[in-house]
């Protein structure tokens, strides 16, 4: 607590403290055992080393007798930390921490590159060597929509910096939408000229609406995407966004664009691409769990978070179209073709839900039973 004097010399009833601080080119930081508050002294031109007063009541070494009277201030406590890493993954730098806009410093604050790659240590489930094999030469034929049709094919044969824009596009239509639905809609506008930021810019949202017609959400995603197109000229010069910080920033990119943008537009792996076919063939595998229980991960950012735990960094990026083609094919939502897989002894989850799933519900059955 900072105590302040009418005049600098000795003054009846009260003791003035003078410290010597040997200044550096850095802030110095003082924090008062009575206050939350911390104060920074700051060197003056005149001298590299200078005296400065600071009057504080120090309660092991206050001079016997000697009482001081100070007038209590106020302060409101804030919490303030790291958000989950759901969170984060949404949310901008500038979320990071919730700073008070006050004195108060921190002496460490964590980076978002620092909160990225904190993984948690995961032992590697059992045979998944040998799983990853399998899938991949179940998968040998390319015969997925998505070996044609997937976001990365977008705009492969335009310039660089149009095949971005264009990956980006893609990946923003591809929430809740087919692959054969989303790059009719890629086609459409390439065809119609309106796969550059500067023409979304100006063309009219209802002709953007009509030509991405019917991918999942149209209305909500040329909204989005007038808006991406002028994020983009006025910031980036036309391009895209290059990091992952600043993709999640663009409306309508969630974690799961922003990683797919980042692989197949900047050739930059900054983590694995989980969508739902990823998401769900990972919990049956047994591959994920939420932390620190045997429970299924109920979200794709979870997913993302259990894999990255155990999964070599090469197999991140390779490891998303070759669970999605194989979703697409074998392990599919609906009744899983278990017969058709090769790797059902190592499947925890085979012929369990391809059994269970038939076209005949269960209140069906009942019903026939009792007739029965």
């Amino acid at each position: 607590m900072v105590l302040h004097l009418p005049s600098p010399g000795f003054v009846s009833g009260s003791w003035k403290i003078k410290v010597v601080i040997i200044m550096s080119s850095s802030h110095s930081f003082h924090k008062s055992p009575l206050s939350n508050t911390t104060t920074a002294s700051v060197n003056s031109d005149s001298t590299s080393t200078s005296g400065v007063n600071v009057y504080v009541r120090r309660r092991n070494k206050r001079p016997k007798g000697i009482t001081t009277t100070t007038t209590p201030t106020h302060t409101h406590n804030k919490k303030f930390g790291l958000p989950d890493i759901e969170d984060f993954a949404y949310k901008g730098p500038n979320e990071l921490t919730q700073c008070i806009k006050s004195e108060v410093s921190l002496d460490v604050t964590p980076t978002e590159s620092e909160i990225v790659s904190t993984t948690h240590s995961i032992e590697s489930p059992a045979h998944w060597v040998e799983t990853l094999e399998g899938i991949r030469k179940m998968r040998c034929s390319g015969d997925a929509p998505v070996d044609t049709m997937g976001c990365e094919k977008a705009g492969s044969t335009l310039p660089p910096k149009e095949r971005r824009f264009a990956v980006l596009v893609s990946s923003l239509l591809s929430s809740q939408t087919k692959d054969h639905v989303n790059h009719g809609a890629i086609q459409r506008l390439l065809q119609n000229d309106l796969l550059t930021p500067d023409a979304i810019n100006n063309a009219e949202e209802e002709t953007i609406k009509k030509l991405i017609y019917p991918v999942g959400f149209y209305t909500r995603k040329a909204t989005n995407l007038k808006k991406i197109a002028n994020i983009c000229l006025m910031k980036y010069g036309g391009d895209i966004p290059s990091t992952l910080e600043q993709l999640l920033l663009l409306p309508g990119i969630g974690p799961k664009m922003a990683h797919l943008v980042m692989n197949v537009a900047w050739n930059n792996v900054q983590g694995i691409c989980v969508d739902t076919h990823v998401h769900r063939i990972c919990n049956r595998l047994g591959w994920v769990s939420r932390l620190g229980t045997k429970q299924k991960t109920s979200t794709p950012e979870e997913t993302r978070v259990s894999l990255q735990g155990w999964l070599p960094r090469e197999e991140w990026d390779p490891i998303n179209p070759l669970l999605v083609g194989f979703g697409q094919t074998i392990c599919t939502p609906l009744r899983p073709r278990c017969g058709e897989c090769s790797i059902t002894e190592l499947c925890p989850s085979a012929f369990k839900e391809a059994s269970d799933s038939s076209p005949v519900s269960k209140s069906t059955k009942s019903r026939r039973n009792k007739k029965l």
